[in-house]
């Protein structure tokens, strides 16, 4: 590994003072079970490590019925599904959170760095997009909010610029009579990395019987984690049948762009968007009627 410098502030202000004195030749340091191995194996290359665990918007944990949930881009996931509230109100944060990596992992592992690897097979993102989360950023111009499924531009790649860094994500009080999951598909458990992930959510009228709003969200099809919106507006006013579902899957099939590589071909990762939606939305129903 490379020899760097180490930085623990302990504001959001210090931090983006740190970076913006690197000219962009800085890293954040959130859980760093991406960013160490990274770093350890040359694939990315830094002056300055900047640790954030110490700035208390970066690690806060906070959950209200009314105002929602806000997790800091430091939080690890066993602090996540270690609350039982914030387990019974975001489930399809639950059912990621308990695939990324092992044990070990996840007690470092955050959404916030999950997000910023920007890896367009993780298994947070599509989780975040079916919960309507956003993103809070700081940087030297102030702070902006910017829609989780917006956040990230490509392989590797974000909407963060010089001096920014993400300090937590949003997520909205889920209404009344709402479900959601997230699922996988990997080819063996030695290979932890999604050949496709499937999120949903939906919202069901008093009756349990007819969709009021949905969510679709796909990871490794396409160059970044997708919002399907036209399955989710498909699904608007729609009663919950087999043919309503198919639909919304077929949908969620002809969106999805991937590509052949040593994890999967096009056909098989076109095929699973179809058959991992489909079982994500009755999940999610099945969550919804309680």
């Amino acid at each position: 590994m490379q020899a760097f410098d180490f930085a623990t502030p302990t504001t959001v202000a210090e931090a983006v003072e740190l970076l913006m004195g690197r000219n962009g030749d800085a890293r954040i340091l959130s859980g760093g079970t991406d960013l160490i191995a990274q770093l350890k194996e040359g694939r990315r290359t830094t002056s300055l490590v900047v640790d954030v665990k110490r700035i208390p918007e970066v690690t806060e944990l906070r959950y209200h019925p009314e105002s929602g949930l806000k997790l800091g881009a430091a939080v690890p996931c066993v602090v996540l599904y270690g609350d039982k509230e914030i387990v019974a109100a975001y489930p399809g944060l639950i059912d990621s959170a308990t695939l990324i990596g092992g044990k070990q992992i996840q007690g470092r592992a955050s959404f916030g760095g999950n997000l910023c690897n920007a890896s367009p097979a993780a298994d947070s993102i599509p989780a975040m997009i079916v919960h309507s989360a956003s993103c809070l950023i700081a940087g030297p111009d102030g702070q902006r909010s910017v829609a989780v499924e917006a956040f990230c531009t490509g392989p590797g790649q974000t909407v963060l610029r010089d001096g920014e860094f993400l300090v937590a994500i949003h997520m909205p009080a889920p209404p009344v009579r709402f479900g959601a999951h997230y699922l996988r598909f990997i080819p063996r458990n030695e290979m932890d990395i999604a050949v496709v992930g499937a999120g949903a959510s939906v919202v069901l009228d008093e009756a349990g019987e007819r969709f009021e709003q949905a969510r679709v969200a796909l990871g490794a099809v396409a160059p970044t984690p997708l919002l399907v919106a036209e399955a989710g507006e498909y699904l608007a006013g729609k009663p919950v049948s087999e043919d309503v579902v198919d639909e919304a899957a077929r949908l969620a099939k002809e969106a999805a762009r991937p590509i052949d590589d040593m994890r999967g071909s096009v056909r098989q990762r076109k095929h699973l968007s179809a058959v991992l939606t489909r079982r994500a939305l009755w999940k999610a129903i099945e969550r919804a009627r309680g």
